[in-house]
């Protein structure tokens, strides 16, 4: 008996602090697209089913996992190539977007980049596309990070697939910039901090900040805000502060969000390491 979906869904949505950028969450049925091109780039991965298209000559089937992709301008059709239809998870993005991407990488302007696969197979990169997406669905990530993870996504697809080969720039020392961007983090960590406000502080462009912030430091900035913000909660737990009140005071967006951090980090909970706190005082 073949498993099947029992309708379709669609979800369309924007994050207002990053522009340019629309996200698709889908499973189609029955749908088919006729012949059409988009303005910006779509890249998307297959999570369940597969996707048929015709695209620059040739019929390209995307199963899951697999990256599908479309330049600007570049006419292509779809339908469903499983009898599960397809469930996939798509990025629309100004040519701008990658256009910035590819200057980034090469420290120079460059021309919008092309792709010539429509189907790309790479485990790593669709796991990146994918994370990222429901890292925006669940909308409960810092700003930093959700930029952060965004400029990654798209150097590396640049660096792997664009027609022209990129190759990286050394990484050199930048210690007092790397200085600047952690006392920065120390002293706002419960503010909404952008990558903009970094780079302002740094002189640094945003992909060479990642770069030689994780060089120095061992992990990017945004990972290293959240780490602040648990080492402080974890303070505030120690002096008998409620979960939800921390939650609050360290930058979080619920005390669920800071659970899930905090145990991701500390191996534990907020709530059993008050009780260990509270047993060891009694």
């Amino acid at each position: 008996m073949k498993p099947t979906i029992a309708h379709e869904k669609i979800k369309l949505w924007r994050i207002p602090h990053l522009v340019n950028l629309e996200l698709l969450l889908a499973t189609y049925l029955t749908q088919t697209f006729s012949r059409h091109s988009h303005e910006g780039f779509a890249i998307g991965v297959i999570e369940r089913g597969a996707l048929g298209f015709s695209y620059r000559g040739a019929k390209h089937v995307a199963p899951p996992g697999v990256i599908n992709l479309a330049n600007p301008g570049e006419a292509h059709n779809g339908y469903a190539a499983s009898d599960l239809g397809w469930t996939y998870r798509m990025f629309y993005l100004d040519p701008v977007l990658l256009q910035q991407a590819a200057s980034e990488v090469l420290g120079r302007t460059k021309d919008i980049p092309f792709f010539q696969a429509g189907v790309i197979q790479d485990s790593y990169l669709a796991g990146l596309i994918r994370h990222l997406h429901i890292i925006l669905e669940k909308s409960e990530a810092p700003v930093l990070e959700q930029e952060s993870r965004l400029l990654y996504l798209l150097t590396q697809l640049v660096i792997r697939y664009a027609d022209d080969r990129f190759r990286l720039r050394p990484v050199g020392k930048e210690n007092q910039s790397v200085k600047k961007i952690r006392d920065y983090i120390e002293t706002h960590y419960a503010e909404e901090i952008s990558l903009k406000q970094l780079v302002l502080i740094a002189n640094l462009s945003p992909f060479h900040l990642i770069r030689v912030f994780r060089n120095e430091v061992g992990i990017p900035p945004h990972a290293y805000l959240t780490q602040v913000r648990v080492n402080r909660a974890r303070a505030l737990l120690a002096e008998g502060w409620p979960g939800a009140l921390v939650a609050h005071e360290t930058g979080f967006v619920d005390q669920s969000h800071l659970t899930r951090q905090f145990k991701r980090i500390m191996g534990f909970t907020p709530g059993q390491y008050s009780k260990s706190i509270q047993d060891l005082s009694v």
